[in-house]
């Protein structure tokens, strides 16, 4: 009986995904594709988690010379893929050229040495792949001496060639090959723009920006050693600001229609996947959450949550869909987006929350410079990383931008609770205000400090959300707030009495209890959802703990909302 195929969780290399035994979902058309498709560099951009870093990998082991793994079972680990079918241009191509392969991801610093220090491990240790140069009769001395510089290190192990040495690095180390296997280089560069990005946030991107152009620009402008060279990363940067005077420079991002069906799964794949490992009872699960995203006229699912969850499922077959793209990195993008959003911006958020889309151009070719200088840039970044999606777009090529699936959701929803709790810190008079109200049973004083702040942030509109979820928000936004209050002991659904409260707090110095429940106000019915509050509290007689614990005073107050207002009663 053949084995069933292992997932491959976190495999980002090709030869390891072939001959370990993993399920490996086919894009080798992507070899042919770009074959067909020459151009001297092409960058390729699509949002984290989506497989641009294995398909650098399955581009390397497809072109290197020297590579030494090839043979398996006796054939090639690309037997049996798509791109074994093409027997001329296997055999034109397959393993005929040099390849120079380096990620930037680790390319960052907290200061421009730092990330210096890391290109010189990165670049060098690439470098040292190549030692047999030392030996080769095809380049001459001074060329050996200055391979020798690209690999130097002093006795810590920490690579020492100078600043314009690493700007001409990939150039030499392209030449130097072109050399020795008298064919040109092929260059893959993963993660192009992790480094400015880094630089960006700590404050030394104009310097990494004229150091990238340098590197680049002399690995891929008129280099006549390059073969051809691949870029992949998230983010389209400018091409005057890192690619000046790069001719034949072909960029394909998910507005593009050619290879989008290279990166992520496809609705087929998918079904396919799912039927090889029992699992097509979860495919409705796996497209609400994990589904939704229109590369042009594709539907894709991000590979990783894919993988993710068919894993969960392998290990315990009732596991509920849940977030794992959140976890692979950093949203700081959402924080600083929601950090500078106005009135109509968050309008505007509320609506994606809430199902619809908002109409907005997007700009592709940015500087991370051009981020700060106009609100509407950041809504073509959160488009190009993943956080939103294009559904749709007319003829003046305005897009329709809405949030892909459930997982995305679930960021938005959670990182805009997160913002709001930071932003009412800021606020510490309000927030003296609105405790006050509580402590002194000022119910028209508490309704006017919540609806100021439920101004501020994203409700939860009247569409088809379950009526339980509107109330969840609101009492998420209050243990928000409430979380603030130093000398407050906050409970939230504590069990007491009969049930279990929304919210009691006992003020231990005033020996006070307070007992609220959060009732969800449809077609703005204030008066009976507060009645029906109060009525809970006291027939389901919630202050019991709080009497239990010793508070000599009660409150009770019943609240009711709605988008964004509220209507508050005490009893």
């Amino acid at each position: 009986m053949t084995m069933q195929a292992k997932l491959p969780m976190g495999i980002e290399n090709f030869m390891e995904m072939r001959t370990g035994g993993f399920y490996y979902v086919d894009k080798t058309g992507l070899i042919k594709t770009l074959l067909d498709n020459p151009a001297k560099v092409s960058l390729f951009t699509r949002p984290r988690r989506f497989g641009k870093t294995l398909n650098m990998s399955m581009l390397k082991y497809f072109f290197d010379v020297g590579s030494d793994v090839m043979p398996f079972n006796n054939g090639t680990i690309f037997d049996g893929l798509e791109i074994s079918g093409e027997k001329e241009l296997c055999e034109a191509y397959m393993g005929k050229y040099p390849v120079i392969s380096i990620t930037l991801k680790g390319a960052t610093g907290e200061n421009f040495e730092e990330a210096k220090v890391m290109l010189r491990r990165i670049i060098g240790k690439e470098a040292m792949r190549f030692r047999f140069l030392l030996e080769s009769d095809k380049i001459d001395d001074i060329e050996r001496r200055q391979y020798e510089a690209l690999i130097s290190t002093d006795k810590a192990g920490t690579f020492i060639m100078s600043d314009d040495l690493l700007k001409d690095s990939l150039l030499m180390l392209s030449q130097f090959l072109q050399k020795h296997y008298g064919n040109g280089t092929v260059m893959l560069i993963d993660e192009y723009d992790v480094p400015l990005d880094k630089a960006y946030q700590a404050g030394y991107y104009d310097s990494m920006v004229e150091f990238i152009r340098a590197l680049f620009g002399n690995a891929f402008k008129t280099n006549d050693n390059l073969k051809f060279a691949v870029l992949t990363g998230c983010l389209r940067i400018s091409k005057e600001s890192i690619f000046t005077g790069l001719n034949n420079f072909s960029v394909y991002t998910i507005k593009d229609v050619q290879y989008n069906e290279f990166f992520g799964f496809t609705d087929a794949e998918i079904r396919r996947m799912l039927e090889y490992y029992g699992l097509m009872e979860k495919y409705d699960a796996i497209r609400e959450w994990y589904d939704g995203y229109h590369f042009n006229s594709l539907d894709i699912y991000c590979p990783w949550d894919v993988v993710s969850y068919c894993h969960a499922l392998k290990m315990n077959p009732s596991t509920e869909p849940k977030n794992y793209w959140v976890n692979t990195s950093s949203n700081d993008i959402i924080r600083k987006f929601l950090s500078r959003a106005d009135a109509a911006t968050r309008d505007e958020i509320e609506l994606l929350i809430n199902g619809s889309h908002v109409k907005k151009m997007i700009h592709q070719e940015l500087t991370y410079r051009d981020l700060d200088s106009d609100i509407d840039n950041l809504w073509s970044l959160l488009f190009t990383t993943g956080y939103l999606t294009q559904d749709g777009e007319d003829e003046e090529g305005i897009s329709a931008l809405v949030i892909p699936n459930r997982e995305i959701h679930w960021i938005y929803v959670q990182q805009i609770r997160k913002w709001f709790k930071d932003e009412a810190r800021k606020d510490t008079q309000k927030l003296d205000n609105f405790r006050r109200a509580f402590e002194e049973n000022d119910a028209a004083a508490i309704e006017k400090e919540f609806t100021s702040y439920l101004r501020k942030t994203i409700s939860i509109r009247d569409t088809g959300v379950k009526k339980e979820m509107k109330e969840n928000f609101y009492h998420g936004v209050l243990l928000g707030l409430f979380g603030n209050m130093d000398g407050w002991k906050v409970r939230s659904n504590a069990e007491s009495g009969d049930g279990y409260s929304d919210i009691s707090v006992e003020v231990e110095d005033r020996d006070i209890g307070i007992v609220i429940e959060l009732k969800y106000a449809g077609h703005a019915a204030f008066d009976i959802a507060c009645k029906e509050a109060l009525g809970q509290i006291y027939d389901r007689n919630y202050e019991e703990a709080l009497l239990d614990d010793g508070m000599k005073t009660i409150y009770r107050y019943g609240i009711a909302c709605y988008k964004k207002r509220c209507r508050v009663v005490s009893g």
